[in-house]
């Protein structure tokens, strides 16, 4: 890794004389610094890291993709077709889009789907209601595709 030099010294009070002492005053202003992440690389002179603001106060929960709020739902019987599965949640709110993937070899459902809800609102309530619920005689299971991991820690010290 690259080795970083930060200088604290006036320009005017460098160039007046090249001499030795010069060169002592700008080497003893100068901190080595090794490696990324030391000590906040920020130009502000604060020596603290920026941080994404969390919605939910950095606990874990659901998040959102790009489009919309996006359920994963698993155990779907593999002769269950698109329109069954449609037709379950399409009670809860708008679908904005389902994704059914097939094996190739069989033809036949690989077990599990995405759905995906416009609003938190729906996807909750179709989670809520039909986690747990039967389709073609076999129990699903419906949960958050995507989900904010649990907030991150201070480092503390380094190895």
């Amino acid at each position: 890794m690259a080795d970083v030099l930060e200088v604290d010294v006036d320009k005017a009070e460098f160039f007046d004389d090249e001499g030795e002492d010069d060169v002592q005053r700008v080497k003893q202003g100068a901190k080595k610094r090794k490696g990324r992440g030391f000590t906040g690389e920020k130009t502000t002179g604060d020596d603290s890291y920026e941080a994404l603001e969390s919605g939910q106060g950095g606990d874990s929960g659901p998040a959102r993709s790009v489009e919309g709020w996006i359920l994963f739902v698993t155990n779907v019987h593999e002769e269950a077709q698109e329109d069954d599965i449609h037709e379950l949640f399409s009670d809860h709110g708008e679908i904005k889009n389902l994704h059914v993937n097939l094996d190739r070899r069989t033809g036949f459902l690989k077990g599990y789907a995405l759905v995906e809800f416009e609003t938190f609102k729906e996807a909750q309530s179709a989670l809520e209601a039909l986690n747990g619920t039967q389709l073609l005689e076999q129990t699903i299971s419906v949960d958050w595709a995507f989900v904010k991991g649990p907030g991150k820690k201070s480092r503390g010290g380094r190895r």
